[in-house]
């Protein structure tokens, strides 16, 4: 996560990717553009499309994407308070890269859900085989150290 208040910026990126996987990187920064390709959205309606998100995490993203001049946060000046995020010219130039990511997602879903379990499946397996060996173990020495007295 980046300190916005005390980052200091290369004056340089390693490749062109890297420029584009800073602005974009994280779990929520393309969720979020994502959201607002179509219409700008207030902050809640953000955070009921994206329930798995802490408020803190969304301000903070908000932000980061404000800074790099991706998003715009217009503020309107009535009460209560409104403010709404909206992509700039500048962030709209990053919709065919989300678009390609939403397509990606929708073709490769099932499959990576597919992979992703079988990881966990196994991952499971070995790890329901290692607690058994320590907790047989752990039998084992407790029957050694202390045997029962008759």
């Amino acid at each position: 996560m980046k300190d916005l208040k005390n980052e200091s910026y290369p004056d340089t990126f390693a490749c062109p990717v890297a420029v584009t996987i800073d602005v974009l990187g994280g779990k929520w920064k393309g969720i979020i553009l994502f959201h607002l390709i179509s219409v700008s959205k207030r902050f809640n309606e953000l955070r009921r499309l994206m329930p798995d998100i802490t408020q803190r995490m969304l301000t903070l993203q908000l932000r980061e994407l404000e800074q790099d001049g991706i998003v715009h946060r217009k503020i309107y000046q009535q009460i209560p308070p409104k403010v709404e995020y909206s992509l700039t010219s500048f962030g709209e130039t990053l919709v065919p890269i989300i678009n390609v990511m939403r397509d990606w997602g929708e073709l490769y879903e099932n499959k990576v859900l597919i992979k992703r379990n079988s990881h966990e499946s196994e991952w499971y397996t070995i790890r329901k085989h290692r607690i058994l060996k320590e907790l047989y173990a752990y039998l084992f020495l407790s029957n050694y150290l202390f045997p029962r007295i008759n």
